[in-house]
């Protein structure tokens, strides 16, 4: 089970890391805006059949409407910076910014969840933050827009899952998925008539295929997750900077130097011992970095927590 588990979950980070060169060629040419709009327009019928199935009863009021609306907002902010990253840095960069999400997560649990961070957490975010200071080399040339986009979607991305550990047990899922993507269409809706440009057919196939991947992303990640345990399953994300420096060089002609490598290799060793301490050292009753288990800024890629069976709070 454990090896099904794993392959799926890299399956669903191959998907995720081809969802993203599709964003990044499109990404030459339209907005965040644009392409979020068509996105998601396009994930209401892939969600809405997975809803359907949806067993238990009740209505589509939220229980915490202001959480919901938050979370809602994080989604479509999200989107825009994520999108917005990975059309402008190097993948290898931009994926190395994104893996600073358990950090963030990690900090978000104190305020919003009680959590108690030992020493040893403390510790861990600390070194994640100077791989990031590896990585992005504050005061270089190279500092822009797209470093700032990709630590907004990692902030969108941490809120939205400490949210969602906060009343996922109360807030049906239908709830919990159908705001967000009815927020992110209205919100990029509104945006669109001041960015929109002509699109040809094989462009919004590219937007089609984006919203696709996403799903089928977050599916095998549903499986992997079903039939292995997180500690397993949530650092098969990592493998996406395999396929950042793949897909970099072959398409874009990017090459990571070694700096962003040693900084990457910072961020995951930090996010992992963040993982095991959660999972094994019974310092965490939240265990919030575990209970994230997809990125928050693909439309098409439901939270996988949002979907799994439900269990009682430690």
């Amino acid at each position: 089970m454990s090896l099904k588990a794993i392959l799926l979950g890299l399956a669903a980070f191959a998907l995720f890391s081809t969802h993203d060169v599709i964003v990044r060629y499109l990404g030459a040419t339209f907005t965040p805006i644009q392409i979020l709009f068509f996105t998601s327009l396009m994930s209401f019928p892939l969600v809405t059949l997975m809803l359907v199935r949806d067993p238990t009863h009740g209505n589509l009021q939220p229980v915490h409407p202001w959480w919901i609306a938050l979370r809602s907002l994080t989604m479509a902010m999200g989107g825009i910076c994520g999108f917005y990253a990975v059309s402008n840095l190097p993948l290898a960069q931009a994926y190395s910014i994104f893996f600073t999400v358990p950090l963030a997560i990690t900090v978000l649990a104190i305020p919003m969840l009680g959590e108690k961070v030992g020493i040893h957490r403390v510790l861990a975010v600390i070194v994640g933050l100077a791989g990031v200071i590896v990585v992005v080399r504050p005061g270089s040339a190279e500092m822009g827009l797209g470093h700032l986009a990709a630590f907004g979607a990692v902030c969108s991305a941490s809120v939205q899952s400490v949210i969602a550990r906060k009343i996922g047990r109360e807030e049906r899922r239908v709830v919990m998925l159908l705001f967000p993507l009815a927020a992110t269409f209205l919100v990029m809706g509104v945006g669109l008539g001041f960015v929109y440009e002509p699109m040809s057919i094989v462009d919004l196939a590219a937007m089609g295929a984006i919203a696709i991947l996403g799903f089928l992303a977050a599916t095998c990640l549903v499986g992997a997750y079903t039939l292995g345990e997180a500690t397993i399953v949530a650092p098969m994300q990592y493998s996406q900077i395999i396929w950042a420096m793949l897909f970099g060089y072959v398409l874009f002609g990017e090459t990571a130097d070694l700096q962003t490598l040693v900084g990457a290799a910072i961020i995951i060793s930090s996010g992992l011992y963040i993982v095991a301490r959660e999972a094994f050292a019974g310092t965490s009753d939240n265990t919030p970095v575990l209970r994230s288990r997809t990125r928050a800024f693909s439309p098409g890629a439901f939270r996988v927590s949002d979907v799994l069976r439900r269990k009682p709070r430690a």
